[in-house]
């Protein structure tokens, strides 16, 4: 009996170790806060570069780049930003949280107005938004809803401001005539509303509208000239807690979305890659 129990124990203790032997290594992580119009290009970077580098794991947050730029003001751990704005990675520049020759251009965008297939709208373009029985609108401190306001600010629906971003989703409701407006965190919020018909129109950017085309229709495309560029830049973030290994692993990642290769899955997502 004794024989037999440290025999099975023996065994126990065998299966154990080639456990413990087999375990895979650990991966490099790296934290890339982007902004969520770029959710689904960058799934893809994801992917691709992951399995080109097995031992790297692509962490994305995707949420509005005020958001963003908040967290990694408050200490969260990011290697790489990638902002719908510049006003955003100007704060970080501010704050001295970018890398020093990281920061870079990489792609346009385009305002556009949506609404449902089917929903009867009386909305024509972005001047004649204030028709629509509600509207899906990101507040001030998200890209899109900036390049918004500052568009109908250009288009003389709303009051100056030296900052379109402190209007407030109020102050927009009351000058265009008291319209309902559903105030979203994000642009990915704002697509939403409006596909599921809670909002009967919205503003969101072109790259946001790819692979939607059944759910929504783009009433207007606005153009350049109302609502000035919408650039995208990036850089590596100041990170005292990455090691040399995530440094690294966060520079080749910064690398292989910004080199002339990548332009090609930009543009199938809908953005503008022709950026000085």
């Amino acid at each position: 009996m004794k024989k037999l129990l440290s025999l099975t124990l023996a065994i126990v203790m065998s299966v154990s170790f080639a456990a413990c032997g087999s375990k895979e290594p650990e991966k490099t992580a790296v934290n890339v806060f982007a902004a969520a119009s770029l959710g689904a290009v960058m799934a893809e970077f994801e992917a691709e570069f992951e399995k080109a580098n097995p031992d790297v794991d692509i962490v994305i947050n995707a949420d509005s780049s005020g958001t963003l730029l908040t967290q990694i003001e408050e200490g969260a751990p990011c290697d790489i930003f990638f902002s719908a704005a510049e006003k955003q990675m100007d704060q970080l520049e501010e704050d001295g949280l970018i890398n020093e020759g990281t920061r870079q251009n990489v792609v346009n965008n385009q305002l556009v107005v949506i609404t449902q297939p089917g929903s009867g709208t009386k909305v024509t373009d972005l001047a004649t938004i204030g028709k629509a029985k509600s509207i899906a609108l990101a507040d001030g401190s998200v890209p899109v809803g900036r390049y918004t306001r500052a568009a109908l600010v250009n288009l003389g629906i709303l009051e100056k401001a030296d900052d379109p971003s402190a209007i407030t989703t109020q102050e927009v409701s009351d000058q265009l005539g008291g319209v309902q407006i559903s105030e979203q965190g994000n642009v990915s919020k704002v697509l939403a509303a409006v596909e599921e018909g809670s909002s009967e129109v919205g503003t969101v950017y072109l790259s946001d509208t790819v692979g939607h085309e059944d759910n929504i229709l783009i009433i207007e495309t606005v153009p350049y000239s109302v609502t000035g560029d919408i650039i995208y830049p990036v850089c590596q973030v100041v990170n005292g807690e990455a090691t040399d290994a995530q440094k690294e692993a966060a520079a080749a990642f910064l690398a292989y979305i910004t080199n002339d290769d990548a332009k090609a899955l930009y543009r199938k997502y809908g953005f503008d890659t022709d950026v000085e």
